[in-house]
């Protein structure tokens, strides 16, 4: 059975790490996200849980809100061949969420190396708290950063920081 979002928070607590939670209504897209938050500081993120072939792993690509993204660009980024958008079945089957409540956190119901997790640099070094769902789209987490790592960590997942904001293509001189 999948960990609860109370069961993560507890183990969160018992870790020692400081965690802040916000409950509100359900929660499906950045774009209710940013009407509903008002001031909640802190980065704010989006994200994707992809199935590759076989034999890569599934992955969970966890960027800035704002972060552009093309499963395309990321599947040659990343050198996994074709990605596609994990179904319902296997989000549960994998991670214990449903769709709206994807989260790192989720990793917290994943063996380690079922899943790759591929997050942006900006998530792991930024200077405010990253704001995650607790396993719940009815909930957001504030945590530090250097915390979030050391728990994913922890969990056997190791992020892989990235910078997503690819860098524009140089004029040709």
């Amino acid at each position: 059975m999948p960990q609860t979002p109370d069961n993560l928070l507890a183990r969160l607590k018992a870790a020692g790490i400081q965690a802040t939670t916000h409950r509100h209504p359900p929660l499906h897209t950045v774009a209710e996200s940013k009407a509903l938050r008002g001031a909640l500081p802190g980065l704010h993120v989006k994200n994707l849980f992809l199935r590759a072939r076989p034999p890569h792993p599934f992955l969970l690509v966890v960027a800035e809100e704002d972060t552009p993204l093309s499963i395309n660009a990321l599947a040659r980024r990343l050198d996994t061949g074709r990605l596609s958008m994990a179904s319902e079945a296997e989000l549960w089957d994998r991670l214990g969420v449903r769709p709206g409540s994807v989260t790192p956190f989720a990793l917290v119901n994943a063996s380690a190396g079922s899943v790759r997790l591929v997050m942006d640099r900006r998530l792991l070094e930024g200077q405010g708290p990253v704001n995650l769902h607790p396993l719940t789209n009815t909930a957001t987490t504030a945590i530090a950063a250097p915390d979030l790592r050391r728990f994913l960590e922890s969990l056997g997942h190791t992020p892989e920081a990235i910078d997503l904001v690819e860098a524009p293509a140089s004029p040709l001189a």
